[in-house]
């Protein structure tokens, strides 16, 4: 299912770049992948295979994902994204900020799925779908750019505050709480 995602991104763009009507195809997509999102998750641990690979794959595919999906908006509502330039260079350079961030400190990428970036990618689902198949939303928009502005923001938060890599930490009171685990041990005898 993380492979799959990845995958309907690279449609996503194709679809939009291919097709003259692509509104339900691009609907189906991000349904699709919204849908595998949630049960890949759901699988894994019922499955018992919710191990930090597959996690920071699913972290992987959600990144390859979306971006298809921008290139499927830049493709048919450029004007539309153009009016919200500053919001998404913000969103771009605080992912790559913190990715770059994440790398030179633990060798490897973040993958928190904290609760602020599950509440981003409902809302990227909710205006990808309401931008590339009603032409509608735009304020929706903006509001999953500001959402991916506090997501980047709280990731490169609890990067500064992990001593090591750890995948799954929900919230900042998380990290803060793994932060101050670690110095008990650190300090124990």
């Amino acid at each position: 299912m993380v492979v799959l995602r990845a995958i309907l991104g690279l449609l996503a763009a194709v679809a939009a770049w291919r097709m003259a009507r692509p509104e339900l195809w691009l609907g189906g997509i991000i349904a699709a992948a919204s849908l595998s999102d949630v049960y890949d998750g759901i699988l894994a641990r019922r499955w018992g295979t919710a191990t930090a690979s597959l996690r920071l794959g699913d972290s992987v595919a959600d990144t390859t994902f979306y971006l298809g999906v921008l290139v499927a908006i830049i493709l048919r509502h450029w004007p539309v994204l153009q009016e919200r330039l500053g919001l998404l260079t913000a969103v771009l350079a605080l992912e790559t900020l913190r990715m770059g961030f994440d790398w030179i400190k633990f060798r490897r990428f973040a993958s928190y799925h904290s609760y602020v970036a599950k509440l981003w990618g409902i809302s990227l689902a909710a205006a990808s779908v309401a931008l590339l198949c009603f032409n509608r939303g735009y304020w929706l928009l903006s509001l999953s750019l500001v959402l991916g502005i506090l997501c980047d923001l709280e990731g490169l938060a609890i990067s500064l505050m992990l001593h090591e890599w750890t995948h799954d930490v929900k919230s900042l009171r998380a990290a803060l709480e793994l932060r101050r685990q670690s110095k008990e041990l650190d300090n124990s005898p």
